[in-house]
């Protein structure tokens, strides 16, 4: 729990002993959000223009994907929490609760990658979900790592 909690703290800056209440996160969040932003400003290398048809779309995106974010949080923390007495139900709600997490954050870049294929072309709108994808695979690698498999931390007290 502790592992997971301190990935928590370093994907999506949270502070490893607060408490996870929806204002901390929202806070955090708007953070990581505009050092994200800069981030993407900088990889995009948009002119003026661009910038102006870019930012609206960049921001309706952000503000549904620090959303989701949120889900996913409560998904791990909902995951640590229940791990020692993890029955099949509560299996089965969180693998749900997961897929379905991940589903709505595909949709979300898709959708987000056809207003910018328009706005600011298809070579700028792939490089964005080029790098939006490596940002989440980092990020959800960092998690999954610290994550145990379910029973692996039974196996580890019989040895």
């Amino acid at each position: 729990m502790k592992k997971l909690l301190f990935i928590l703290s370093l994907a999506f800056g949270l502070n490893a002993t607060a408490q996870t209440s929806t204002d901390e996160i929202n806070l955090i969040q708007d953070l990581y959000g505009k050092s994200k932003a800069d981030v993407v400003h900088e990889y995009l290398g948009l002119t003026d223009a661009q910038v102006a048809a870019f930012q609206p779309i960049y921001d309706k995106y952000e503000t549904e994907r620090k959303a989701l974010s949120q889900q996913k949080i409560k998904i791990l923390e909902d995951y640590a929490n229940n791990y020692a007495t993890l029955t099949d139900a509560k299996a089965t709600e969180l693998t749900s609760a997961n897929l379905k997490y991940n589903q709505d954050s595909e949709k979300l870049l898709a959708k987000t990658h056809s207003k910018l294929a328009k706005a600011i072309g298809g070579i700028n709108a792939a490089k964005f979900v080029q790098l939006e994808l490596y940002l989440q695979v980092t990020i959800r690698a960092e998690i999954q790592d610290a994550i145990p498999f379910i029973g692996e931390l039974d196996k580890t007290k019989k040895h």
